[in-house]
């Protein structure tokens, strides 16, 4: 039995050391150069921390092979790794180290310069600036740190938005990642062979398993660069150059190819499995995708950065019409999934409700944040015998007759834009109380147009553009509002709160 992540790089070691696993631009490494670099990281960490285990260690990196043997080299020092966005506002990045205060933070000079005003400077560790040839690998002295290791003990924190300005740090486990990766494997047959085309920011759970899947399958991970993603016809040419056939991405760029046909330019003859996750995939945009590749297995994956990876899963076998939702499916092994009504009871039939989820997948919950780990967290309403906690999602869904699970919407002002799990609250938070650009606002979600609009109260209209440029400062850019709308007077219901789900509805119908 695995109590340990890292148990399957050693097995992967032993078998294949000189395989390339990892594509960064024209160099190429292998197991054992990432498995040697990982365990010099780990045990430059461990003497810099006295050895500490089970602590948060960030990391300031771009996606790289310096960034993988990072975070690698975290779980090797016993430790779980953060990943911060080398690209979200200094504000942001104070906040979540404020909550979190990392044991280190390892980054590069490149990049050091921006983080260093928030931290001690004893805290910064330059990776480039560290001479790891003229350290000495204790391979005991690793082991002896990774005994100490049990299955339930932290692996990586991933930020997520919080309501009040300060984002919320999921902390997921060894053995919740060692499930996924052992259901994945089987039920989703991940090959040896697999090429990655890792798209998917650092601070994605999507990221963390393409890690996984380096180290239980040698897959390779072929590093596409961020800056290709407003680019995607870069992406489809490094698809085809490096014979990508396996991708886990966020559908909002395959939208962007699919609505410029751009596959009928460049078809993509090695991808065999196409897994989509974070977001709605429209499912006219997902049909052009099935057609031009006909050969490729889809799988449409669903849940919220506090399970891991996912927990529901629908391999796409069958023609679904363009007005259809894509199912999100079935529970993955090892997870139960319930679905709620108001009166927290099973639903019956095609009734909407809450859905719920139960099993190893959880999170241990939010770092530093014990009351919002209550509220989400919370005893299963179903069992009154002994103790077991569920995760209240906030997502709406429904069984068609299939039995299959549909998702309907979101159940409060939480959203998924552009793969990122957002709190509308947050983005008010920001512009009325934090830059006070306005005296009151609302902040809603136009699902169609996929537009996050601010409804704000002033007796004139305020700039668009200086809005955007104040709240791009503090919130990151997928945060800030495109749209603007004026009201003298925001609507009010009966408790005298604002009447979101009226803005909301609003919003979505006018058009």
């Amino acid at each position: 039995m695995r109590t340990n992540i890292l148990q399957y790089l050693a097995e992967t070691f032993k078998t294949k050391p000189d395989k390339i696993v990892v594509v960064d631009g024209e160099k190429r490494y292998s197991i054992a150069d990432v498995t040697i670099r990982s365990k010099k990281i780990g045990q430059f960490i461990a003497e810099r921390t006295d050895r500490k285990i089970r602590r948060p260690v960030a990391v300031f990196l771009p996606k790289s092979f310096d960034c993988i043997t990072a975070n690698l080299g975290i779980i090797f020092s016993g430790n779980a790794y953060m990943n911060l966005d080398i690209k979200n506002p200094s504000q942001r990045l104070e906040n979540i180290l404020a909550l979190v205060e990392p044991e280190l933070i390892l980054t590069d000079a490149q990049h050091a310069d921006l983080i260093a005003p928030m931290v001690a400077d004893e805290k910064i560790i330059r990776l480039d600036q560290v001479d790891f040839e003229a350290i000495q690998l204790d391979e005991k002295y690793i082991e002896t740190i990774l005994d100490r290791i049990i299955d339930t003990d932290p692996l990586c924190l991933i930020n997520t938005s919080g309501s009040t300005g300060t984002p919320k740090s999921v902390i997921l486990n060894h053995r919740s990642f060692i499930d996924f990766t052992e259901w994945a494997n089987r039920t989703l047959e991940i090959h040896e062979d697999e090429r990655i085309g890792c798209l998917s920011p650092v601070v994605f759970d999507i990221y963390s398993f393409e890690l996984c899947m380096l180290m239980s399958k040698s897959a390779t991970m072929v590093i596409i660069p961020e800056s290709f993603a407003a680019f995607p016809v870069q992406i489809l040419n490094l698809m085809v150059k490096e014979k990508i056939n396996f991708i886990f991405w966020v559908p909002t760029i395959m939208v962007n190819i699919a609505n410029g046909n751009l596959l009928q330019r460049i078809p993509l003859p090695d991808l065999r499995t196409v897994w989509f996750a974070g977001e709605v995939f429209p499912t006219k945009q997902f049909n052009y995708w099935r057609k031009e590749n006909p050969n490729t297995k889809f799988v449409n994956l669903y849940g919220p950065i506090e399970i891991t990876l996912d927990c529901t899963y629908f391999i796409v076998d069958r023609e679904i019409p363009d007005h259809e939702p894509i199912p999100i499916g079935f529970p993955c092994r090892n997870t139960d999934v319930l679905i709620l009504n108001d009166e927290d009871k099973p639903i019956s039939g095609a009734e909407e409700g809450e859905l719920c989820v139960r099993g190893s997948s959880l999170a241990l919950g939010y770092y530093n944040n014990p009351e919002k780990t209550a509220a989400a967290f919370v005893q299963n309403p179903l069992n009154r015998s002994y103790p077991e906690t569920i995760y209240r999602t906030g997502d709406i869904v429904y069984r068609n007759e299939a039995g299959e699970i549909i998702f309907k919407g979101r159940k409060d002002s939480l959203i998924k834009h552009s793969g990122y799990r957002i709190e509308l609250g947050e983005i008010e938070h920001v512009i009325v109380n934090t830059l006070k650009l306005a005296k009151n606002g609302c902040v809603v979600y136009h699902t169609g147009k996929k537009e996050i609009t601010l409804i704000y109260e002033a007796e004139k209209d305020l700039d668009p553009r200086n809005i955007r440029t104040e709240a791009a400062k503090i919130l990151p850019k997928y945060m800030v509002p495109t749209k603007f709308i004026r009201m003298e007077e925001l609507p009010r219901n009966t408790n005298g709160k604002i009447d979101r789900l009226f803005l909301k509805e609003k919003i979505n119908r006018d058009e």
